[in-house]
């Protein structure tokens, strides 16, 4: 015997019974929302004038900055005035001469394995990196090899061919990647020197110029006497400064928020419409802004960090030795951020050597270490297209010389420090319109304050 399915329905449905509820609401939710490590961390200087600058004592620029190049197709070529940053060419100004070296260098490709320098060798040419990632090699304290640095992309090497004397090379150069590299031979810079006699001039002047006396971060000494006894007579001496200290000026990220009146009115239960729109546009907000502070070409972080803060990894991916380098550039360095993706190669390679990194805590929260220094994640930090990424490394506040936040408050309409929301009326479609803006920069107050291990493959 079968029963039929009952239709009738003995009790309220659900259905029907939400019509006498109160749904349960949540404010409104964003994914775009990080943790905003490096906002959170920077120590921020009140920058009442919207102009912040740093003054330093005078440093004497030695050209020791990266050759740029030019491609079409699948041919490079040095751009002549960049030349110039090679130290011995620095100060040139005859363009034939610069143009005419130019034109004397070869391309030549290179694989993974090949050399380049032997140390013993005669130097006989000037290499110009322009593609790729060469490990420099030369004889440590019990004459076994070992890593003397990594040069890539805008180095250069050999620059003691444009001397009277080249010597011998003192290093062996290998390639670790594919790349390119622009060679000069010395037969090729004799036949432009004795076709340029500017060139011979600069050449032939330089051992006759005063190199001010320097320490070794550049800065003009400060003559001092120790260690002696009598009364003999005491160096004098100043603290010469830059004339022309950088400037950093505040920036601005805006945009103008419209909502209707009609809303603003009708649909404020339980939530203030108004409120939920404004909190949702200052995180976008802050989101760009730390956008801004690590890639902005003027005062972006990793666009700011001096040269010779620069890495490379020694093979690709991050190893411990890579992070060791890059925190022994500096004193007290104080945090460590990266992409999260990069923190996993990192994790990646710990493993490999059975080394399981520390953790530690900072403003609350359990995060991964490296020799007790926080490794933050900053998703803001980019991935190039060829899968590889930067670590920043960084000592923060005036007082220690650091990395600073610049900002103002007290600002009109201020609603967070720095940030403010300023009300511009309503149109004749009863929009209502809301302008929010938010003002900030960044400022390494010295160069060792900030550096960057640069390429990493993740």
């Amino acid at each position: 015997m079968t029963t039929e399915p009952r239709t009738t329905p003995l009790s309220l449905a659900t259905t029907a019974a939400r019509q006498l509820t109160t749904t349960t609401k949540t404010p409104p939710q964003m994914q775009g929302i990080s943790t905003r490590w490096l906002l959170r961390i920077l120590p921020w200087a009140q920058t009442s004038g919207g102009t912040f600058r740093v003054n330093r004592r005078l440093t004497h620029t030695l050209g020791d900055g990266r050759v740029e190049f030019v491609s079409t197709g699948s041919e490079i070529r040095v751009i002549p005035a960049e030349l110039r940053e090679i130290p011995l060419l620095r100060g040139l100004t005859d363009q034939d001469a610069l143009d005419a070296l130019a034109g004397r260098f070869t391309q030549r490709d290179v694989t993974p394995g090949d050399t380049l320098t032997t140390r013993g060798a005669e130097v006989g040419e000037l290499l110009l990196i322009a593609h790729g990632k060469f490990d420099k090699r030369a004889p440590g304290k019990y004459d076994e090899d070992s890593s003397a640095g990594v040069l890539a992309d805008g180095d250069h090497t050999g620059d003691q061919l444009l001397t009277s004397d080249p010597g011998v090379w003192d290093h062996t150069l290998t390639a670790v990647t594919r790349g390119t590299v622009l060679a000069l031979s010395a037969a090729d810079f004799r036949a432009v020197a004795d076709q340029s006699p500017a060139l011979r001039g600069h050449l032939d002047g330089l051992t006759s110029r005063a190199v001010p006396r320097q320490n070794k971060r550049g800065e003009a000494e400060i003559d001092l006497a120790s260690g002696h006894v009598g009364e003999p007579e005491l160096p004098g001496t100043f603290v010469d400064y830059e004339l022309s200290p950088r400037e950093y000026e505040l920036s601005v990220a805006q945009t103008v928020l419209r909502v209707h009146s009609r809303v603003a009115d009708l649909y404020n239960d339980p939530m203030n419409q108004v409120e939920e729109q404004l909190r949702l546009t200052v995180e976008a907000l802050r989101e760009r802004q730390e956008h801004e502070m690590v890639n902005n070409r003027e005062f972006g972080l990793l666009h700011n960090a001096d040269l010779g803060q620069r890495l490379h990894t020694r093979s690709g991916p991050p190893t411990p030795d890579d992070l060791d380098d890059l925190i022994s550039r500096r004193r007290k360095t104080q945090y460590l951020l990266a992409h999260p993706r990069t923190i996993a190669a990192i994790g990646r390679a710990c493993t490999e050597r059975g080394i399981y990194p520390e953790t530690t805590e900072v403003e609350g929260s359990r995060v991964r270490a490296w020799r007790g220094i926080p490794l933050l994640p900053c998703n803001k930090i980019p991935i190039n297209a060829d899968h590889t990424s930067s670590v920043l490394a960084m000592r923060v506040g005036q007082e220690d010389q650091g990395v600073v936040g610049l900002r103002q408050t007290g600002i009109p309409d201020e609603v967070e420090p720095g940030l403010n929301v300023r009300f511009m009326g309503i149109d004749d479609r009863a929009l209502t319109s809301y302008l929010v803006s938010t003002y900030f920069s960044a400022a390494v107050l010295v160069p060792d304050a900030l550096g960057v291990l640069e390429d990493v493959e993740i």
